[in-house]
């Protein structure tokens, strides 16, 4: 197939370069142009030296849509600027994928985990057709996990309450993330506006597309959530508890045998297994299990079931490879699949 042009949106930054890693061998796209406003007219190999020569020598443009030639948009924008920049680049009629938070929440925007929710592209369906331009995001770090996590729990025995404490990485804070004085030695107990993202987001992600195709109903999961930031360089830890609607049996055999359609479709990015089941008591380790899968499989362990309809469980996931670059390269794929963008 013929190589699809991409621009990758604010490539000079650690999540930008996570992004020009990934590319860099991928089968099916090619990038052309990276954007960055504070270093524009450098060379990107000026910030991230060993990229391939042909990714090196492109030149840093602005953030600006009549600066860029591509058929595919990936924006790890900073928040601040990431609603107004990638509003202009879907209205001047290019396909965004973001990992940035302003638009995860609007109603005619996919929120995308390709495993969990692939139906929820028949929102932009029409926008495809017609040829014009649209966003597609994906979630939050934390959310990740635990939404691939709860998904087939969920379907099995239908969630009613989860009770999530996160052990969040430092690179989940971006650069210069947090000061070294704080964390050190320390484990910060507050995320601003995290515990909001996670309930309001995986209620949207196990949620349906409306009759109109027109918005996400979400889901009425009633969910808890403390996040805490500890001094884990990558890899998001997390401790959920589960009450369920109906009974549970065999959770263990539900997880490990979940899959979805990218693997049915064996996209380039696609995990074998998205969730890997670690049976040791002490598993799963943010240094030993986040590569699992390249970095893109949740790992769950330390399944332990109470009663009939109540569970525990731990999860990680990589925050910076499937909690964003990683993520929203699948969801690309998908599109591409699917809808031959």
């Amino acid at each position: 197939m013929r190589k699809i042009d991409v621009a990758v949106l604010g490539a000079t930054g650690r999540v930008g370069t996570e992004y020009l890693e990934m590319l860099k061998d991928h089968p099916w796209f090619r990038v052309t142009d990276v954007t960055g406003n504070s270093k524009v007219g450098m060379k990107i190999g000026d910030v991230a030296p060993d990229l391939p020569s042909n990714i090196r020598s492109l030149e840093i443009k602005e953030s600006d849509p009549s600066k860029v030639n591509a058929d595919l948009i990936f924006s790890p924008l900073p928040t601040t600027v990431a609603k107004e920049t990638e509003s202009k680049f879907a209205e001047s009629g290019f396909k965004v994928i973001t990992d940035a938070s302003p638009h995860r929440m609007d109603l005619d925007v996919p929120l995308m985990i390709p495993e969990i929710n692939p139906g929820h592209l028949k929102l932009i369906e029409a926008r495809i057709r017609k040829e014009k331009g649209f966003i597609v995001a994906t979630p939050n770090c934390t959310t990740i996990g635990f939404a691939m996590s709860l998904k087939p729990l969920n379907d099995a025995f239908s969630a009613r309450k989860a009770v999530m404490t996160s052990f969040q990485a430092l690179s989940g804070a971006g650069y210069p993330g947090v000061p070294s004085l704080d964390i050190e030695d320390n484990v910060i107990p507050f995320i601003p506006g995290e515990e909001e993202k996670v309930v309001a987001e995986t209620n949207k992600i196990l949620g349906d597309v409306s009759k109109e195709k027109s918005r996400i109903v979400s889901n009425s999961i009633e969910i808890f959530c403390s996040c805490n930031r500890v001094a884990v360089i990558d890899g998001h830890l997390e401790s959920v508890y589960l009450e369920t609607e109906r009974p549970i049996k065999d959770p263990e055999e539900i997880l490990d045998s979940f899959s979805g359609v990218p693997q049915e479709l064996k996209l380039p990015s696609a995990p074998k297994k998205p969730i890997v089941l670690r049976k040791e008591n002490d598993r799963p380790q943010p240094r030993l299990d986040r590569m699992e899968g390249k970095g893109m499989s949740t790992v769950v362990g330390r399944i332990r079931q109470h009663g009939q309809k109540t569970m525990q469980y731990h999860l990680l996931t990589h925050n910076t490879i499937r909690g964003a670059a990683g993520g929203a390269l699948l969801t690309a794929e998908l599109l591409v699949k699917n809808y031959g963008i």
